[in-house]
């Protein structure tokens, strides 16, 4: 077991903090996280377009670093840019939609007003239109976009040896110099896609439950 686990967004498919409630349907997935920092493991989170929304309930009841965007890691000694990668590229209207609205400060506060079983009736009807389609087309696009991004992020920033994306579901791994890297690790929804980042270097991995 890795003493170091990087969720890079999109953990679940809708997260918003309330100050005395929380999703009850998330618990399993909960208690698996606070089981592994009983474990010792450290946890660091990004948000996503889909769960940008966090805040105290990480630090004080998971004992957890949570990022609403973008954060720098050292990942096995390596200095680490860690984003979620939306924004980057393109996509379609009801992606660069959401992208905008969960930055929106406003949003949250009106969201905020509505009682939590409203509140999450209406991200249940309206998340499968925002989405977008999963166009293959569209994906490989983003993919590319993110990729290009990443080469000029660590072209500019010469002490980054990791750039680290997700977003896409795209697993890559692009060595642009020696010792320098561009990482998408996929989604582990997706066929079980993870990273491991080791003193080595990154590499993607399969999980085969």
């Amino acid at each position: 077991m890795g003493d170091h686990l990087v969720v890079n967004g999109d953990l679940f498919e809708f997260w918003f903090e309330y100050r005395s409630v929380i999703p009850r349907h998330l618990f399993p997935t909960l208690e698996a996280l606070a089981a592994l920092r009983r474990a010792g493991v450290r946890l660091t989170l990004t948000g996503g377009n889909h769960d940008r929304w966090g805040g105290p309930f990480w630090r004080e009841q998971l004992r957890a670093e949570f990022h609403p965007d973008a954060v720098e890691l050292e990942l096995a000694g390596h200095r680490a840019l860690v984003t979620h990668g939306d924004g980057v590229a393109g996509g379609e209207l009801g992606a660069r939609l959401l992208h905008a609205v969960t930055r929106w400060r406003p949003t949250a506060a009106a969201f905020r007003a509505l009682h939590p079983d409203w509140g999450y009736a209406l991200v249940r009807r309206l998340s499968p239109r925002l989405a977008g389609r999963r166009d293959p087309a569209i994906i490989e696009g983003a993919a590319n976009a993110q990729a290009e991004w990443a080469r000029k992020q660590l072209q500019q920033r010469r002490d980054l040896e990791l750039l680290v994306m997700g977003h896409t579901h795209s697993p890559q791994l692009d060595q642009v110099e020696p010792g320098r890297w561009y990482l998408n690790p996929g989604a582990f929804a997706d066929g079980g896609r993870y990273a491991v980042v080791t003193s080595g270097g990154p590499r993607l991995e399969r999980f085969e439950g």
